[in-house]
């Protein structure tokens, strides 16, 4: 089982849209489980049709911290090294506020008494449902206020191996996060093969650099998709030259088309919903297979 992941260093450059169309193509001759690990703004299914997971479970990928009451003499020490003010003194007693508490533990270790404890509690659900291009979606999404995005995008890549394992998928096309923070580290790390998406603007041109640094790090093979790249022809020939001078493959040059915006109306992958894009993304995937393979 391969697994493909399709990061961008910066948002909306049609990462989502790209990674839906990928999966239904090569589920045309593959099994395939299709996965979303942006936690904190998970939209993949919402682009292969899913309006609602057909099954959800939460999960206890944080933790807070709790004052245990009969050991607390109120010395206020906890307040004092909390770095996030999630721990105030009110009326001699402390209270902490569980949507500032990250967890650090600096109130555990500091207090003289064992007055406070960290506990697992619950930061995420993470659901599955059947799409209508016959393969799985697996999704996380991050309760509101809550930490722990990485932990919890590990969570979801070990239950879509599971979901995958018993669809007997071939590959899995997982859409990460965009950036190069903790939720992109836990999307890259043990993937086959990573499809970095930009398009011609100063700004995602820099944003793929550093993205390509975190895929560098981990040794993985990779390949750069220009979207729009009709668009500002001087920076894609930009792009076209960092590419050549680095070695790497410009997988594919989408030129800009609105039915990629009338597609996500649509909850439709682009390819799915504009058959003219077919030959664009069927190249793209026939080059991504065979450096994938090489």
């Amino acid at each position: 089982m391969k697994t493909i992941t399709v990061l961008s260093g910066k948002g909306g450059v049609g990462k989502s849209s790209i990674a839906a169309s990928l999966a239904v193509l090569l589920a045309e001759s593959n099994k395939v489980t299709a996965v979303d690990c942006d936690v904190d703004a998970s939209n993949l299914a919402l682009v292969l049709g899913v309006r609602e997971l057909d099954s959800s479970f939460g999960i206890k990928a944080e933790e807070k911290a709790f004052v245990v009451e009969d050991k607390c003499d109120s010395c206020g020490t906890c307040a004092s090294v909390c770095k996030f003010s999630a721990i105030t003194m009110e009326g001699g007693k402390p209270v902490i506020d569980e949507a500032l508490c990250e967890g650090c533990g600096a109130c555990v270790l500091a207090c003289p008494n064992g007055a406070l404890d960290l506990k697992p509690v619950e930061n995420a659900v993470i659901g599955s449902a059947m799409t209508e291009y016959g393969f799985p979606v697996v999704s996380g999404q991050l309760k509101m206020g809550m930490s722990g995005s990485g932990k919890v995008v590990f969570e979801v890549r070990q239950h879509s191996k599971e979901i995958a394992s018993g669809h007997g998928s071939e590959f899995i096309i997982q859409d990460s996060a965009a950036g190069i923070g903790c939720t992109v580290i836990a999307s890259v790390k043990g993937s086959d093969y990573v499809i970095a998406v930009t398009e011609p603007t100063p700004a995602s041109f820099e944003d793929l650099k550093r993205a390509l640094g975190v895929v560098e790090h981990f040794g993985i093979r990779v390949g750069i998709v220009i979207n729009k790249a009709d668009m500002n022809k001087e920076m894609t020939e930009s792009i076209r030259a960092f590419a050549f001078e680095n070695g790497l493959s410009v997988l594919a040059e989408i030129p800009f088309d609105r039915s990629f915006v009338d597609a996500l109306v649509r909850l439709k992958p682009p390819v799915v919903h504009n058959k003219k894009l077919e030959p664009v993304f069927q190249g793209l995937l026939g080059k991504a297979m065979t450096a994938m393979q090489a």
